[in-house]
């Protein structure tokens, strides 16, 4: 494996055609990128994130060769998207956020289907092996209609991997799915990774892109606010919480300029956010107790990725 990136994206841009508005007016075309750049690394589990309508999803249709771009390179396993436009399509397998397959195929013919649109051979096509991958094996040739939802998620893993692309995009995978679904897709795009796929993932489920991503970028307003390892990125949250549970009834909330917030349950809960650059726990329940409550029992709360979110999204 080479030190190159999986996907290198440089100062991507796309503004979409100008509309008619009303009375015959023209409106200006909206600017869905405005110079997106970043590298994803070969093996990671990389994270792209952001608010709906930031450009995720049009930076995903340019890399899948569905939208234009206006200008900027963008190269996939080493192959810019317009003048290899071929071998980057075959470097690449898309999972999008819609279930798309003619429900009156089975999940092999499927999957043999969308081989045979990449021109492989009968004899090299891996349907049998994928179905197996995703454990569909024994509903090989059910109705794709007939699959529960965790199913048909699943096989359109296999379809996106038809190719042997090195490199996986899973447009929010997991978007109106339970528990028990999110954990097996998220167990077979692990053992994927393993084995040295590069997956780019889009979520909305902040909780997951932590535990799995190795690596995420932040999308807002069509820019690049963030891309950090996520150790790092969740490194950058200033606040932290204490929460104390009094030993008797409060009469109020107690109220100190250096706390960032205070959250009181109107008996003997508090839970006071504060920036760790201005103080530590051990100075928050000494301004508590100066105050008079007397401290029972009291936890604490690291800042995760969604403080960070909120955070970056909210200031730009």
């Amino acid at each position: 494996m080479s030190t190159e990136p999986a996907i290198r994206i440089d100062n991507l841009v796309k503004r979409y055609a100008p509309a008619k508005g009303a009375k015959g007016t023209m409106t200006e075309g909206k600017l869905a990128l405005g110079g997106v750049s970043f590298d994803v690394p070969q093996g990671s589990i990389f994270g792209l994130l952001g608010p709906n309508g930031a450009g995720k999803s049009t930076l995903i249709n340019i890399l899948a060769g569905l939208v234009n771009k206006t200008s900027g390179t963008a190269e996939i396993w080493g192959f810019d998207i317009d003048q290899q436009r071929r071998n980057a399509s075959r470097s690449i397998g898309i999972v999008p956020q819609e279930i798309v397959f003619d429900p009156f195929f089975t999940p092999y013919e499927v999957l043999e289907n969308q081989a045979g649109f990449y021109g492989i051979p009968a004899a090299l096509r891996r349907s049998e092996a994928l179905l197996e991958a995703v454990r569909l094996s024994d509903k090989r040739n059910a109705y794709a209609r007939t699959l529960s939802g965790g199913m048909k998620r699943r096989l359109l893993v296999a379809k996106a991997m038809v190719h042997s692309p090195p490199i996986l995009v899973l447009d929010e995978p997991t978007a109106g799915v339970d528990v028990d679904l999110r954990r097996q897709l998220w167990e077979l795009v692990s053992e994927l990774n393993r084995e040295g796929v590069t997956v780019v993932l889009t979520t909305h489920y902040l909780e997951e892109a932590e535990q799995l991503c190795d690596r995420i970028a932040i999308i807002n307003h069509g820019q690049v606010i963030a891309d950090k390892p996520t150790r790092e990125l969740v490194g950058m949250a200033r606040e932290k919480v204490v929460a104390v549970t009094a030993a008797d009834d409060l009469a109020a909330a107690p109220a100190h300029e250096a706390f960032a917030k205070v959250e009181w349950d109107g008996a003997r809960g508090v839970a006071v956010t504060y920036d760790k650059d201005r103080l530590n726990a051990g100075q928050v329940l000494g301004i508590l107790q100066a105050q008079g409550l007397v401290i029972a029992d009291v936890t604490t709360r690291e800042a995760d990725l969604e403080d960070v979110f909120v955070q970056l999204t909210a200031a730009v």
